[in-house]
């Protein structure tokens, strides 16, 4: 894909070209506002109005990692939902199917190559890291995702949330710890590398 191509031509009005790089980052952006949101349907909007967004202001693309362009505007989406949210609170939600209970294993995350007990431990592990993705402050959630779970290196993500390189790092060492402490009540789930030893385990 000759992205800087698509960029010129989507900035002239070509939408099939804006399309492509859309299906170039939609999985991408969605599972960034999904790890942000916790819950799919808030994640597909979220998606949504960032590509939206993106498309109305491509005249203000200036360069660079367009992926963390892309980025921070579904990062900045998320955050003006959560603000939202928190002048008026709703109860947090998970993964609901069509009889409102609690999904097994959301669409994004099913690999009919598992084996059926492999794929709901993973789907039972990915809840409890959503759920305590969900504890985290957002600020702490933001980096977290962009570095461990989206695999962004420390410089891409300051870009996306428009920090301080420090601030960055500072904030993901205290997130890997919240987040450390808050998975070992799920250590059955946790592969063994990730396993705090316990006193009774040595």
């Amino acid at each position: 894909m000759d992205e800087a191509y698509l960029i010129d031509a989507a900035r002239r009005g070509d939408l099939n070209a804006f399309n492509r790089l859309v299906l170039a980052y939609q999985d991408l952006v969605f599972n960034q506002a999904y790890r942000m949101m916790g819950e799919t349907d808030a994640a597909e909007d979220a998606t949504q109005d960032a590509f939206i967004s993106a498309y109305r202001n491509l005249g203000s693309y200036r360069g660079g990692s367009f992926k963390a362009w892309l980025l921070r505007i579904v990062t900045n989406a998320c955050y003006d939902e959560l603000r939202r949210r928190k002048r008026r609170p709703t109860t947090p939600l998970e993964p609901l199917d069509d009889d409102d209970e609690a999904m097994e294993s959301p669409r994004w995350l099913a690999d009919t190559s598992e084996q059926p007990d492999a794929a709901a431990e993973r789907a039972e592990l990915s809840r409890a890291l959503q759920g305590c993705l969900n504890r985290l402050p957002q600020e702490f959630r933001t980096v977290v995702v962009l570095v461990d779970l989206q695999g962004m290196d420390y410089t891409e993500a300051a870009e996306v949330v428009g920090t301080p390189l420090g601030t960055v790092k500072s904030r993901l060492a205290r997130a890997r710890l919240r987040l450390r402490d808050c998975l070992q009540g799920f250590r059955e789930l946790l592969p063994a590398a990730f396993r705090l030893v316990e006193e009774s385990d040595a």
